[in-house]
C-alpha cells in the first residue's frame, strides 16, 4: 500500500478547526478522496464522515540575502477530514497553558 499522507498541517487556523472535529493533512497530489479516507481510517482508527480537498499552487519566494535569490515552493494537496462525533486524533492534541496575570513591580531607585 502506498503512503498517501505526507504530514499533518498544524497551524493556528487548523488548531481552531480541530475543536470542530476537522483535521488537516498534506497528501500526495494524485490521491483520490476515497484513497485518502481509507488511509486516514486505517492509520488513525477513526471514522471519517466528510472530506474536502484542495490543491495549492507553487509560490515564488525571495530570500533577503545579498544574492537576492528567488525560488518556488512545492505544490501539494491538502485534505480536511471531519471525524465522527466523539472521535479525535491524538497527534493534533494541543496543550494549552494557563497564563497567570503578571504582577506589577514598583521600581525603586
Amino acid at each position: 500500500m502506498q503512503q498517501i499522507i505526507i504530514r499533518p498541517i498544524i497551524t493556528e487556523k487548523t488548531t481552531h478547526l480541530v475543536k470542530k472535529g476537522i483535521y488537516s493533512f498534506a497528501v500526495v497530489k494524485e490521491a483520490s478522496k476515497g484513497a485518502i479516507i481509507d488511509q486516514i481510517e486505517q492509520h488513525f482508527k477513526v471514522k471519517v464522515t466528510r472530506l474536502n480537498t484542495l490543491k495549492t499552487k507553487s509560490k515564488t519566494k525571495r530570500s533577503l540575502t545579498k544574492a537576492r535569490m528567488s525560488y518556488k515552493t512545492k505544490e501539494y494537496k491538502k485534505a480536511f477530514a471531519k471525524l465522527a462525533t466523539g472521535q479525535k486524533i491524538d497527534l493534533f492534541e494541543v496543550v494549552e497553558k494557563k497564563l497567570g496575570k503578571a504582577k506589577k513591580v514598583k521600581k525603586t531607585s
